[in-house]
């Protein structure tokens, strides 16, 4: 199970964990996987506490991190005067409030919705050029990480340079062969072929299809294969594809480590596979995220269009805290990819991947005896 990658990475199997939670990426790595900590939910000054704090748990191991590094960027909207809040439209709104209203979720206390507003806008200015500097300052000073993963398109390639002088590997996500090309064409030494059963933004493509296009395009690149992947079988497919390892990120989300609340660990485990579905609702950008009866209200006849990123991502958090608030499960939404249908109740990081390679290991096995 052992590939090139992993030399190159210093893990002992090519399992790559891709989420939020610090403890997850810990225990990941502690057990001879590799752990990506996400920078998209924290400052730059809260990431640089995540990043020591793994450095202190990690018993001295390697470990990559997932930021947003802006290729392109709307720099009309960033100089939009006035708060963005005030370009929502009242019928957008209303919709929103009404359809809480009516669910009998009451309102946020005075100021609340202010407050998450802020704390938004604040995260917002990170997805900026100069917001990306303030990470990649963080990252450059832990050297434990030896992977950065570009989480929105192809890195620009100064920074792809500064981080080969340090010697970090440099990762971009394919979602087509399209994609794939312009990842080669920034330089990166890693590409993750995310098929469409991945949580979160993803393309149209299935994992099966799209694995052996990417490997193929990758003009010899390194390929990990995400989307759909919570069975070691999985992963001995990913490898007879051409893929040198798996990128997984909905797994872990049902581990007692991850940064899921009770509510949305209940929402989890009651979803069935075809719940993991793409909707625009999150962000205004197409996401597959758990089904819930706010995503649903926007596929209505009637219902508005969902706004651009990020206003739609205002309306969206705004809502979410109403929900959170009065516990009602059956308007919660988050990203999960379609593997969410094989998990029904808590377990541990450290027994999943004790599964996974046991699951592949029999695999492997009835692979020799059909040879036979």
């Amino acid at each position: 199970m052992r590939t090139p990658i992993c030399e190159r990475l210093g893990c002992e199997v090519p399992i790559f964990a891709f989420t939020h939670c610090r403890d997850v990426v810990v225990e990941v790595t502690k057990a001879g996987g590799y752990g990506v900590l996400g920078a998209l939910t924290y400052s730059p000054e809260q990431f640089e506490i995540e990043l020591r704090w793994i450095d202190e748990h990690v018993g001295g191991r390697p470990y990559g991190v997932d930021i947003v590094i802006p290729n392109k960027y709307d720099k009309e909207a960033a100089k939009a005067p006035g708060p963005l809040k005030e370009l929502i439209p009242e019928k957008q709104r209303a919709f929103v409030r009404e359809m809480l209203d009516a669910a009998g979720i009451p309102p946020l206390p005075p100021g609340e919705d202010e407050r998450i507003y802020q704390d938004y806008m604040a995260r917002e200015r990170n997805y900026t050029p100069e917001g990306a500097t303030r990470f990649i300052e963080v990252t450059l000073r832990h050297d434990k990480v030896n992977l950065v993963v570009s989480a929105l398109g192809a890195p620009p390639g100064d920074a792809v340079e500064e981080f080969h002088r340090r010697g970090i590997l440099v990762g971009g996500m394919c979602g087509s062969p399209a994609h794939t090309r312009h990842q080669r064409q920034a330089g990166v030494d890693l590409l993750i072929a995310q098929g469409t059963e991945a949580g979160g933004h993803t393309g149209t493509i299935s994992t099966l299809v799209l694995v052996p296009m990417v490997v193929e395009a990758a003009g010899g690149i390194p390929v990990l294969a995400a989307g759909g992947i919570s069975r070691g079988s999985q992963i001995a497919a990913a490898l007879a594809l051409g893929a040198q390892g798996v990128w997984c990120g909905t797994v872990w989300l049902g581990t007692r480590e991850s940064e899921l609340t009770p509510m949305e660990k209940r929402v989890l485990f009651r979803a069935r596979t075809e719940d993991a579905v793409i909707r625009r609702w999150m962000s205004g950008k197409t996401v597959r995220m758990i089904r819930s009866k706010a995503s649903e209200a926007w596929e209505q006849p009637g219902a508005p269009a969902p706004l651009m990123a990020p206003l739609q991502s205002i309306l969206f958090n705004q809502a979410k805290a109403r929900i959170e608030r009065a516990q009602r499960d059956e308007y919660c939404s988050f990203p999960a990819g379609q593997v969410a249908g094989t998990m029904s109740g808590e377990t541990t990081v450290r027994e999943i991947m004790y599964a996974l390679q046991n699951e592949y290991l029999s695999a492997m096995e009835r692979l020799v005896a059909f040879g036979k």
